[in-house]
């Protein structure tokens, strides 16, 4: 079962309007659609990810150097 990628709930699928539909905030979307928000949000949260990776590294740089003088 498919999950909201708004708030998380459950979602349906309607056969007569051929979508899938949120039991919590009723959020409508086709198949399609949903497939597409779902890699959106993965992609930001690699992007997101990979940015925490990067501001990790330049802190501990930052300590390592200022240890040296």
């Amino acid at each position: 079962m498919p999950y909201c990628p708004e708030c998380g709930g459950e979602m349906l699928y309607i056969s007569r309007i051929k979508q899938y539909s949120c039991k919590n905030c009723g959020l409508t979307l086709t198949l399609q659609e949903l497939i597409e928000v779902r890699e959106s949000l993965r992609r930001s949260k690699e992007v997101s990810e990979e940015e925490e990776r990067k501001k990790l590294r330049r802190e501990y740089l930052q300590w390592w150097l200022s240890k040296k003088e």
